[in-house]
């Protein structure tokens, strides 16, 4: 079980990270965007289908307010 509160630790964390790249532009041959490519790979599977299904509002992205709710959800009804 601690393996899993852990992966939802970790997971929930990048979600963070993904937010606050987005808000600085990344040259993709820098280290600072090959970091970035690398979260957006790891969370994109599951905030891509939240975004869908998701209403549009305006240009805010809602998706990982929804996610990070959702792992706080699991994380205390499995930790």
């Amino acid at each position: 079980m601690y393996i899993v509160c852990s992966a939802l630790g970790i997971f929930t964390f990048l979600v963070y990270a993904r937010v606050i790249l987005s808000w600085f532009p990344a040259s993709p041959n820098g280290a600072f965007g090959q970091i970035s490519r690398i979260i957006y790979q790891i969370t994109d599977p599951v905030l891509l289908p939240v975004r869908r299904a998701l209403p549009l509002v305006g240009p805010l992205d809602l998706s990982p307010i929804v996610v990070v709710i959702g792992l706080s959800i699991l994380r205390s009804a499995i930790c």
